[in-house]
C-alpha cells in the first residue's frame, strides 16, 4: 500500500526558509517585487492570482496586480510588459494564463524579458534549461515536481522516468530536469497508440494532461512513484489525472489532488521571484 507525499508540511517548511532569504535581502536594499498581468475573465486564474498575493504576503514579497477587459489588446498587454521589463522595482512578471482567447500568448510570453521570466516561459528561458545552462529559471510546476521528488529522497539514476503529456509548461521542461539528474526519459502524447506500454515500465511517472483519471492503477508499476500534475474539476470536485485511490495499491508515493504539485508550483514561482531579485541587484555576491 503506497502512501501520499505530504507536499503541505515540505511547502510550509520551505516558505519558512524563503521569508528568512527575503529577511536578510531586505536588509541590503532588496525589496522582491513581483508584477501579475491578468487578462481573463477565468474564474479559476482570479483564485490563483489571489492565492499567489496570500503566499507573496506571507513571506515578503510585493505583488503588484494589473487586472485588464476584455477590451486589451495584445499591443496593449506588450506595451504594459515592456513598461514593467524597464521598471528596476519590479524583479518578476507573471502572465496569469489562459488569456482572452483573441490575444497572442506566444507574442505576450516572449516580449517578457528573460531576467524577470520567472514563469520561465520564454524561448531563451527555456533554450538555456535545454543546453544545461544553471543561470536561468526553471518553470515553475517542473520546478515544483522535482522540489517533492527530492524532498523524498528520490534515486534517478538510471530509473526510468514516464512523463504522460508534452506541454511547453510541464512535459518538455521536466524532462530535461529529469534527464539531467540521469534518468531515462520517455515522453508519452496524444498521438502515442497505448501509454500503458511505457506507464507500467515507469520508476517516476509524472501524469500532466488534464484529463480526470486517465491514469489507472493497472497502468502502474507496482513501487513507483507517481506525480499527478492534473487538477480537474469534476461534478463539483478536483480530480487529478490519477485514480489515486486505485493508484495507492500499486505505487509506493504518490502527490494528492488538491494539496500537491500546486502548492509547489506557486512556492516556485516566490523562489524564481527571490532568484531575480538576487542577479538583478548583484547581491548573490554579497550573501
Amino acid at each position: 500500500m503506497g502512501e501520499k507525499i505530504d507536499v503541505k508540511s515540505l511547502v510550509k517548511k520551505r516558505k519558512k526558509e524563503l521569508k528568512q532569504q527575503i529577511d536578510t535581502l531586505k536588509i541590503f536594499g532588496i525589496k522582491p517585487k513581483l508584477a501579475v498581468i491578468l487578462a481573463s475573465d477565468d474564474e479559476a486564474s482570479k483564485v490563483y492570482v489571489a492565492n499567489k498575493r496570500k503566499m507573496c504576503e506571507e513571506v515578503g514579497i510585493e505583488q503588484e496586480e494589473y487586472i485588464l477587459d476584455k477590451n486589451t489588446t495584445t499591443e496593449d498587454v506588450v506595451k504594459l510588459v515592456e513598461k514593467l521589463n524597464n521598471d528596476k522595482t519590479v524583479n518578476g512578471i507573471l502572465v496569469q494564463l489562459p488569456l482572452y482567447k483573441h490575444l497572442d500568448m506566444d507574442e505576450i510570453l516572449d516580449s517578457i524579458s528573460d531576467k524577470k521570466d520567472v514563469d520561465g516561459f520564454h524561448p531563451l528561458t527555456l533554450g538555456k534549461l535545454f543546453i544545461g545552462e544553471h543561470e536561468t529559471f526553471i518553470s515553475c510546476t517542473p520546478k515544483g515536481i522535482m522540489t517533492i521528488l527530492d524532498s523524498i529522497g528520490t534515486d534517478y539514476v538510471g530509473k526510468h522516468a514516464v512523463i504522460v503529456g508534452r506541454s511547453r509548461i510541464v512535459g518538455k521542461p521536466i524532462s530535461q530536469l529529469l534527464l539531467k539528474r540521469g534518468a531515462t526519459v520517455t515522453i508519452c502524447h496524444s498521438k502515442t497508440p497505448d501509454i500503458s506500454v511505457f506507464t507500467k515500465t515507469a520508476d517516476i511517472l509524472v501524469a500532466a494532461v488534464g484529463k480526470a483519471h486517465i491514469i489507472k492503477k493497472d497502468m502502474i508499476k507496482p513501487g513507483a512513484i507517481v506525480v499527478d500534475v492534473g487538477i480537474n474539476r469534476v461534478d463539483g470536485k478536483l480530480q487529478g489525472d490519477v485514480d489515486t485511490e486505485g493508484a495507492l495499491e500499486v505505487c509506493s508515493k504518490i502527490t494528492p489532488v488538491p494539496g500537491g504539485v500546486g502548492l509547489t508550483t506557486v512556492l516556485s514561482l516566490l523562489e524564481n521571484v527571490v532568484q531575480a531579485a538576487r542577479m538583478q541587484s548583484d547581491t548573490n555576491k554579497m550573501i
